[in-house]
């Protein structure tokens, strides 16, 4: 796992790093490559376009056998028109607020591709279209969404007040569903460090559209795997978000970005660390190195020294945040009148009950 892993990484870097291109290129010539776990691993963790165009790009497809590279241009291809519906739903709701005074910020990989980002539009997958919101706006953009004919992707009887964004919404005809931002992060003691007011001050305007600044691109890249996905007690990694991190220390200083943060400093510095490592000492990765940020390290690379030992971890850490999340919530419960509510909702509804049976076994 950790040959495929890290063979994948510098197969990402080929197009931007001549030392990766050439001992990526002597690995393709002289090793026997177990395509098989490539493409598994590549497309778990979605980055299995860049992949394509990296290796298309520094001339190594011939390296590759045949009916590997027709399957990689299909879903390539396959991508890169659902990139191209993404980013023209994009424009249009970009526009429809605009006209009603409501300024959207896009995120992550919309928010990319919006930029300009990537050399070939492909090269990212995306799932939603993510945009943030002012206080003012956020409850104006949903009024007005759901009025263009959006709604709920799922239909609960209960939805969780405080949450980061509202219920995921859909329309039909349309390719992406959307996330409509009120926050940028599940755990609710970083948010004050990194919220709208933060990203919005040096926010810019490509193409009409507004989208983070670099710096709090990549920072926001970083987040999304390491705080909002528990990465950083996991001591994993997603190579997507991984590799949107490589290609924006191209355009912003890494070092600089995840430094000009406070708690959330060490958290990012370790993502930027491991990435360094992934990538092969790639220089614009760069990281501050202490103490912490080495252990950090010597922790992630057990999990490919003992993998059991790893999955074990990982299970007790999930344990304890579906604990201390439960506990918090009954907390709010007792606070907080719309998490009563919530909560009343909740445990009376018979859907609940039968996810709850799917989801233990008792019932199909």
């Amino acid at each position: 796992y950790k040959e495929t892993l890290y063979f994948i990484a510098k197969c990402l870097t080929v197009s931007l790093e001549e030392k990766n291109r050439q001992e990526i290129e002597k690995q393709l010539k002289s090793t026997s490559i177990d395509w098989d776990a490539v493409v598994k691993l590549s497309t778990s963790h979605y980055v299995f376009p860049a992949l394509y165009c990296n290796l298309q790009r520094a001339n190594f497809l011939h390296y590759l056998p045949e009916e590997l590279v027709a399957y990689m241009l299909h879903i390539t291809d396959l991508n890169r028109e659902r990139n191209k519906q993404i980013i023209t739903q994009a424009k249009a709701l970009n526009a429809l607020l605009l006209a009603h005074n409501i300024t959207p910020i896009f995120l992550k990989g919309t928010g990319n591709l919006l930029a300009g980002l990537y050399e070939d539009i492909t090269e990212r997958m995306v799932g939603d279209i993510d945009f943030i919101f002012s206080k003012e706006d956020y409850p104006k953009a949903i009024e007005l969404l759901r009025n263009f004919g959006y709604s709920e992707v799922t239909v609960y009887d209960y939805y969780l007040p405080g949450d980061k964004h509202y219920r995921r919404l859909q329309k039909e005809h349309n390719i992406a569903a959307i996330e409509i931002h009120s926050e940028l992060l599940g755990i609710e003691k970083y948010r004050k460090e990194f919220n709208y007011d933060y990203v919005a001050k040096d926010s810019k305007v490509i193409n009409g559209v507004r989208v983070l600044s670099d710096a709090n691109k990549l920072n926001l890249s970083i987040i999304a795997n390491q705080i909002n996905d528990y990465g950083y007690y996991h001591k994993t990694m997603a190579l997507r978000n991984a590799f949107d991190v490589f290609v924006l220390s191209k355009k912003t200083t890494a070092m600089a970005a995840v430094n000009s943060l406070n708690k959330l400093s060490h958290p990012l510095n370790c993502f930027l660390a491991a990435c360094y490592e992934v990538f092969d000492s790639v220089d614009s990765l760069a990281y501050h190195n202490t103490k912490k940020t080495a252990i950090y390290i010597s922790d992630f690379n057990k999990q490919f020294t003992n993998p059991k030992a790893a999955q074990r971890r990982r299970k007790c850490i999930d344990i304890y945040f579906f604990i201390a999340t439960r506990v918090n919530l009954l907390y709010k419960a007792i606070l907080y009148r719309e998490y009563r509510i919530w909560l009343y909702k909740r445990l009376t509804s018979k859907h609940w009950y039968k996810e709850k049976l799917v989801q233990l076994g008792f019932k199909k």
